[in-house]
């Protein structure tokens, strides 16, 4: 499966999610979707983008949209995150990397002088058609929130080109 572009359909992929469920971005068809991919639940800035993300949620809302957080980490990591933490969105257990395959979100990086493999911090917003519409890649985590709900309002009010 090669990675979507700006433009294109999201796929159709299962994925178990906290809350003992199992989704597909295509479930959420007439509401757009921000989904975004983190390294690794319940490290500093993954831990920050989520409870970032958490502030807004009322504001996301208030477009109609759903939040979804992304990792290669296992169900259980994610239901201990996201209680942990007290998100009010689901995040999605990609063991598999099925989804981060499809984003094209798994790269090779630096860690402590070594190469690793690992999630590049991205964000993805979708429209309430299933279309991917804007995409942000290797994510500094300050103010991220914000930029994202300020694209998403610029979407829904058909400024985004």
């Amino acid at each position: 499966m090669s990675a979507i572009t700006i433009g294109n359909p999201v796929p159709d992929i299962e994925l178990p999610v906290t809350g003992d469920k199992h989704i597909k971005l295509t479930d959420f068809h007439g509401k757009p979707i921000v989904l975004y991919f983190y390294p690794k639940a319940s490290t500093p800035g993954c831990t920050q983008e989520g409870l970032d993300f958490s502030a807004l949620i009322a504001k996301f809302r208030r477009q109609s949209a759903i939040i979804l957080g992304a990792s290669r980490d296992s169900l259980k990591a994610q239901e201990n995150f996201k209680q942990k933490q007290g998100f009010s969105f689901d995040l999605i257990a990609d063991k598999e990397e099925k989804l981060c395959h499809a984003f094209d979100v798994i790269k090779m990086k630096s860690m402590y002088g070594r190469q690793v493999r690992g999630i590049e911090r991205s964000t993805f917003l979708i429209d309430e058609s299933g279309y991917l519409r804007w995409e942000w890649r290797k994510v500094k985590v300050k103010g991220h929130a914000e930029e994202v709900l300020d694209t998403l309002k610029a979407m829904r009010a058909g400024k985004l080109a």
